[in-house]
């Protein structure tokens, strides 16, 4: 990968539904040195598109680079030079041979279905089940981190607790607006920032919509062109796109003023259903029916008829 336009090539052969990951080579140096580890996400708060966690790690003794690199508060910089500073890093020579990256794209779907499903999956949680989960891809790639650098999500002390038991011979520091203080960190926030804002711009809509990303804005609620999209992209029957994150309370209120009404069958409190209630499966699935195909709905979305209560 050594162009934002690969990087936006790499995006789009990947699924809307799931998440993915996106990472350079580790450095050779960074296998025998010492390296520090950033991390840090983008697009937590949006409604629209996918939360991006990004790492950034380098030798300890090469700190220098990232200075070099422009790497400060990336909330400070421009989109403009965000793209410049990951275009240094996928090309500048001193750069790659020194600073290693990785990502995870998380789709809307993905986050909206694990705070909805029956043993909710908070934002946190996903969050800090992303930030380990590329850590600890790193280290099996090779890399050898000392230390790691981590902006909190929730209480820092609690949060730093949790990575100092998984990662017991690294030293751990989590901090409030830890990109502003830490170099590495803003490295990451840029490689997150970045890859989320070109995910928005490559987005391809799998339903029947006709319409690029300078039409549904930059996806946070406030965005006039994100309240015109969430608006108007309802489904009076199957709700929103793959782009919204349902389970916001944004799309919620607005669901359930314009979608159709759904009424389920009741569930005891053990989870059973009461034993007074048929199932409206009864009614439409005669027993030698011929199999239908399934719909491309529920396809997409990885969607099955759950069974364990019948």
């Amino acid at each position: 990968m050594n162009s934002l336009q690969s990087l936006e090539e790499h995006i789009k052969t990947n699924i809307n539904f799931s998440k993915f990951i996106i990472n350079s080579e580790v450095p050779e140096i960074c296998k025998s040195q010492p390296c520090m580890l950033g991390v840090d996400e983008a697009g937590r708060g949006p409604v629209l598109g996918p939360m991006v966690y990004g790492v950034a790690y380098c030798p300890l003794s090469q700190k220098d680079v990232l200075q070099s690199l422009g790497c400060a508060d990336s909330k400070a910089l421009t989109e403009e030079k965000r793209d410049d500073i990951l275009l240094k890093m996928l090309t500048d020579e001193n750069a790659c041979n020194n600073v290693g990256w990785i990502a995870e794209v998380i789709s809307p779907n993905y986050i909206s279905n694990s705070m909805y499903r029956r043993a909710k999956h908070s934002l946190n949680e996903v969050s800090m089940d992303s930030a380990i989960s590329l850590i600890k891809n790193v280290i099996e790639q090779g890399a050898n981190i000392a230390e790691i650098y981590v902006d909190t999500v929730g209480p820092p002390e609690k949060y730093q607790a949790k990575l100092s038991d998984i990662f017991p011979d690294i030293k751990i520091t989590v901090a409030k607006k830890a990109d502003s203080i830490y170099p590495i960190v803003s490295a990451a926030s840029i490689v997150a920032k970045v890859t989320r804002d070109h995910a928005l711009k490559v987005w391809q809509f799998k339903e029947d919509i006709q319409m690029d990303h300078t039409q549904f804005g930059s996806g946070y609620p406030g965005d006039p062109l994100t309240k015109k999209f969430i608006r108007e992209q309802i489904d009076n029957v199957f709700g929103y796109p793959l782009l919204v994150r349902f389970s916001w309370s944004t799309a919620e209120l607005m669901l359930q003023e314009k979608a159709a009404k759904c009424t389920f069958e009741e569930i005891d409190e053990d989870g059973k259903k009461k034993p007074s209630t048929k199932s409206i499966s009864m009614f439409f699935s005669p027993k030698n029916e011929k199999k239908r195909k399934r719909h491309k709905f529920f396809e997409e979305r990885h969607l099955t008829v759950d069974n364990a209560f019948e």
